[in-house]
Formats: structure tokens, sequence, C-alpha cells
């Protein structure tokens, strides 16, 4: 049975559609009403409908599923190239019905849960930002009077009550407060990042894929809990490097006629992963007793942030597998590749 496709342009209010009737062969591409989206599709015959990977369609595509629907998440750079011309709410459904028709890869479709760790992850990096521009402001403004604060956080803490005593001498007292009081509101923002990593603790214990991850050298709480959550269904790939690419650090290729050219890595997909796999192959190279037989030999010919960032794609590779294949993490474990 040939299923209908649908390409939906979601927005805030008002989402656009376009398919073509398979009754009449009529081009349909119509506003809908967000309070009348799912009404729409309800009672219609399974569709293959396609979507921009983007804020909301995760939740609408669940709904649509439960309808019996096959859901189609694309990245949007996919979905660019079938728009022609000028750039609606009507030219993008089209461009969407156009794309979702094509042979490619689509999107792991996340669960709830799943974006409820990633909210978490998004709450604690805007915090742990705003506490980053808070610690500079403070600096900056106690340079303006002459005191020059050392590096670090702790540092800060043990210096600044003795610099606000002796800058009140020959300061208003109004802001000798409203220092004082922006020092103290670090301290709320680190008990409010440390609730956060608390309650990751508490997902991680119930979830057992958090926690077979959870044993590979180089991936924390942070990396286990936003690998789980960011991957969705590990079989939407169809191998560790594939999802090493998705991650982005694989080589970036350029080449013609035959000649393939690798340069350094490519750095697509999402930042915050790629970096949280990179500091933890870092903190193996530079920490762990025994990194390996592979690291050391690879630290003998390549420089060190070479070899970091090959050792967080192997990382990487063992994520993927390990959920894949449901299999507990084997620090000796050799892959056999078959004859």
């Amino acid at each position: 049975m040939n299923r209908t496709a649908v390409g939906v342009d979601i927005a805030k209010n008002v989402f656009q559609v376009h398919y073509v009737d398979q009754e009449t062969g009529e081009l349909v591409n119509k506003p809908i009403k967000r309070e009348k989206f799912l009404e729409h599709f309800a009672n219609r015959a399974p569709c293959v409908i396609g979507m921009e990977a983007c804020g909301g369609a995760h939740h609408w595509a669940r709904q649509l599923m439960k309808m019996g629907h096959e859901v189609k998440l694309m990245p949007a750079e996919f979905v660019k190239a079938f728009n022609i011309r000028n750039k609606n709410d009507a030219a993008d459904a089209k461009a969407i019905w156009l794309a979702v028709q094509q042979p490619s890869k689509a999107v792991a479709i996340k669960t709830e849960m799943q974006q409820a760790m990633l909210g978490l992850h998004r709450m604690r990096q805007q915090l742990i930002k705003f506490r980053t521009m808070q610690i500079n402001n403070l600096r900056g403004l106690l340079m303006e009077y002459g005191e020059v604060m050392s590096k670090g956080r702790a540092k800060l803490d043990k210096e600044i009550p003795l610099v606000l005593e002796r800058i009140s001498e020959r300061l208003p007292a109004v802001v000798i407060d409203t220092l004082r009081e922006q020092w103290n509101g670090l301290a709320k923002l680190d008990e409010q990042v440390a609730q956060i990593e608390r309650r990751m603790r508490e997902w991680k214990k119930e979830d057992m894929s958090v926690k077979a991850i959870g044993e590979i050298p180089g991936v924390g709480l942070l990396t286990a809990t936003a690998a789980v959550a960011m991957m969705g269904d590990p079989k939407a790939f169809s191998s560790g490097r594939e999802f090493a690419a998705w991650v982005g650090i694989v080589p970036k290729q350029t080449g013609s006629g035959g000649k393939v050219n690798l340069h350094g890595i490519s750095k697509r997909g999402d930042t915050y992963l790629r970096t949280l796999l990179i500091h933890g192959a870092r903190s193996v190279i530079e920490n762990a007793k025994e990194p390996g037989e592979w690291v050391e030999q690879m630290k003998k010919r390549r420089p060190k942030n070479v070899v970091i960032v090959a050792l967080a794609n192997k990382i990487a590779r063992t994520i993927w597998a390990v959920l894949a294949h449901d299999r507990p993490y084997q620090k000796c474990y050799v892959s056999v590749k078959p004859a």
C-alpha cells in the first residue's frame, strides 16, 4: 500500500501542510490552526509525514505516530535544497513534501524522558554560562578600582572578602553592598547547578543504558546522560562510525577525480556532545594510570591534540556499540570482522 506523502511546516500557531489527494489528484497546500492539526490527521489513512527537526517536532511526531502514521524528521539543511526561489510557509511545506520522498537518514524521534534530560543539560549549561559572566563582571569591576583578582574560582572566593573590606573605605556603601550581593549570588548558582546534577544521578541509577555506557573510560555523568538523550534510538545509526560522523569527530573529506583528501574533523552535529567527548578523552590521556596500548602507541607518532580527538572518536563508537548491541562494556573486547 502506497502511503500518501505529506509535508508539514510546523510553527507556533499556524501549520502549513502540502500533499496530493490520492482520490482526486488535487494538490493541497493549506494552513491549519494548531488546535485543529491533530484532528486533521485523526481519521486519515496512514501517511508518511515529513517535518523539519526543529522546536516541537519531536512532540508532534510522537502524537502522529500514536495515530498510526509514519513520521520522518529531517535536518533543515537537507530540506533547504528543495526550497526553490521564495521562502514562505507554502514553499517550505512543499520543500518538506519533496524531501520526505527522497531516501535519506531520518533524525531519530526522542522520547519525552530523553527530551527532559536534554532540558536539564541545557538549563545547567545556561546556569554555568551565567555564572561565568557574573565572575568576569566582578573581576572587571574590581579592576577599575585597582584590585586585580587571582585566577580561579577558589582564589576569588578567598580574596574577595578582604578586597571588599579594603575598598569600602573609599567607595560608597551602595556599591560595596551590590558587589557583595553579586558575589553571594554565585553560591546560589552553584547550588542550582548541583541540584540539576543530583537529578541527573538519580536518572542514571534508573536508566540501564546510561549505566552501561558509564563504565566506559572517559564517559562520566554528563557524557552518559547527554549521549543517551541525544542519540534517541541507537539502531537509527548503522555503525559506530556513522554515529561518530553525526557527532562531528571524523575527518572532513574533499576530493575530485577519485582522489579523496582528509582534513580536520568536520565539527558537524551537536557541539555540546562533541565537547563532552573530547573533554572525556583528554581526562583519560592526562589522568588515567593505564590509558591503553592503543593510546600509548598513537602518542608516539601523533600530536597530543590529535590523539585526544582520535580517542574521543573511539569513545563515541564504543558508546554506540554498547547501546546498539545491548551488551556491557568490556575493556579487553576485540572486534572480529566477518570474513
